[in-house]
């Protein structure tokens, strides 16, 4: 299968160029490491940071790096809390408008990405990949302490407290402070 990568209004899109007979006679810069195709040349050569690792823009406020510059002036919207995209359907305000793209799958029911293990399917890719440590029993996140390995990140954060004694949640009705939350 040929894929290539688009950019439209709101993300870089990959589309199976093999269906699309149209676009076979368009010309592609072809990434030399991975094969990858892409419309435009400047496309390329972001994607190339991809495979160096190169991060050449850095936050004067935080000193965290980025690979492009539009991700660096993504970036600062975190500091300043600016928001200016948002969801139609429910006015949620998004810093990137690729993350307000994917929120709206909340509402659509969208779920584009699928385990080739268990066909289970997910709305975000990052979720797909996290699902899939289930399969691998892969445990990237480690406790510091004790040295015991989590799948999830967040699974890590909660059995830290074990350690450090803090209960964050708190009872509404008996005011008894809690280590984890349960609904």
């Amino acid at each position: 299968m040929s894929e290539t990568h688009l950019i439209s209004d709101l993300c870089v899109e990959t589309v199976d160029t093999d269906k699309n007979v149209n676009d076979k006679n368009k010309e592609y810069f072809a990434c030399d490491i991975c094969s990858q195709k892409f419309l435009q040349k400047w496309l390329l050569e972001k994607h190339f940071y991809t495979h160096t690792k190169e991060k050449p823009y850095s936050s004067v406020l935080c000193n965290k790096e980025f690979s492009q510059k539009s991700l660096l002036n993504g970036h600062y919207r975190t500091h300043t809390k600016e928001k200016p995209y948002s969801c139609d359907v429910c006015g949620k305000g998004f810093s990137d408008r690729c993350h307000a793209f994917e929120h709206y799958r909340i509402h659509t029911g969208e779920k584009p990405y699928s385990c080739d293990v268990c066909h289970k399917d997910f709305s975000w890719k990052s979720s797909l990949n996290e699902h899939l440590r289930t399969h691998t029993k892969e445990k990237p996140y480690s406790c510091n302490v004790c040295g015991k390995g989590f799948s999830h990140r967040g699974s890590l954060v909660r059995h830290y407290r074990v350690h450090t004694g803090e209960k964050p949640f708190s009872c509404n009705v008996c005011h008894k402070d809690f280590s984890d939350k349960v609904i």
